[in-house]
């Protein structure tokens, strides 16, 4: 299958730097998307974490409810089925989900900002497996956002410092087949941007997310083993003053005979101390004035229902 987007390799960013930050800079900047290859993973990182949650989410409701922490803005644990929805949209996506957030020893200066993860106790080895696909995603998170400020003029480790110990969330969502297909205006996910700097999007067994193009037109992105499918969110726009936009994208319905859908984005973000303002060199007349990222973060968790 030929993917719909452009396609780069993470290990042209060692043989040939200068190229990679083009090619990756340029896709961001065009179409907010791209697909990323060489990206160091394997497979089976991916699969023992989809197999671990495919058995979270077959649990009893009252089971996997132990773990939900509305409280707390559901920043980590579960989330049920029906209670996220697009920003400005009344009616809830078609999905629950699980947050796991970044572990930190109790000493460290910013484990403060961090919450407690929340481990299902049933499935022997979810946490292991999870830690250690976040550790990979934050890897080759941290080497994209180097790629990207080299792309943009400022410093390579400018970006990277910003997230470095950040508050990013690794979120495993289930799409389960459900009579809400049939109600209107009901979708797995709607049309909506990211909130954070960056997405990375490992391969999920099944397609359905669209991306919308600057043209208007509604573009499907196939999940190809291999690939990590990265899009930029609101808070890259806003540092970049919009030179990296956020991409309006969705996740449909299934056609034909449905089937449940998994995938489990990873959302960088900054620190908890970070501060989000313009950089140097996309700095202009109306630059939107600076904000804390924590600040930024929960203003958008309250418009999308799943904080107070």
């Amino acid at each position: 299958m030929e993917q719909t987007i452009p396609v780069v390799s993470l290990a042209d960013g060692e043989r040939d730097p200068e190229r990679f930050e083009a090619q990756l800079g340029n896709a961001l900047r065009d179409l907010g998307f791209v697909a990323v290859e060489d990206h160091g993973i394997p497979q089976r990182v991916f699969d023992d974490v989809y197999a671990d949650f495919a058995r979270f989410f077959a649990l009893e409701e009252a089971a996997k409810r132990r773990y939900e922490r509305p409280d707390e803005g559901r920043a980590r644990g579960y989330t049920s089925f029906g209670v996220e929805h697009a920003k400005d949209r009344a009616v809830p996506d078609l999905k629950e989900f699980f947050h796991v957030g970044r572990e930190a020893d109790p000493d460290h200066p910013r484990r403060k900002g961090l919450m407690a993860n929340q481990w299902p106790e049933q499935i022997p080895g979810l946490r292991a497996h999870t830690l250690a696909l976040f550790e990979a995603l934050d890897r080759v998170a941290a080497r994209l956002l180097a790629a990207v400020g080299g792309h943009l003029g400022v410093e390579r480790d400018r970006l990277p410092d910003l997230a470095r110990d950040g508050n990013s969330v690794l979120r495993v969502i289930h799409y389960p087949v459900c009579d809400g297909f049939d109600a209107p205006g009901a979708m797995r996910a709607a049309e909506h941007e990211d909130i954070n700097l960056m997405t990375l999007l490992p391969p999920s067994p099944q397609s359905g997310l669209e991306l919308l193009t600057r043209d208007g037109e509604w573009l499907p992105i196939h999940a190809i083993e291999g690939q990590i499918i990265v899009d930029t969110g609101d808070m890259m726009s806003r540092i970049t003053n919009g030179a990296l936009p956020a991409t309006t994208h969705r996740v449909v319905n299934p056609d034909g005979e449905p089937e449940a859908r998994y995938s489990m984005p990873f959302f960088v973000h900054p620190h908890v101390e970070a501060t989000l303002e313009v950089l140097p060199p996309c700095q202009g007349d109306d630059d939107p004035p600076p904000v804390g990222a924590q600040d930024f973060l929960m203003e958008r968790l309250r418009a999308i229902g799943v904080a107070k």
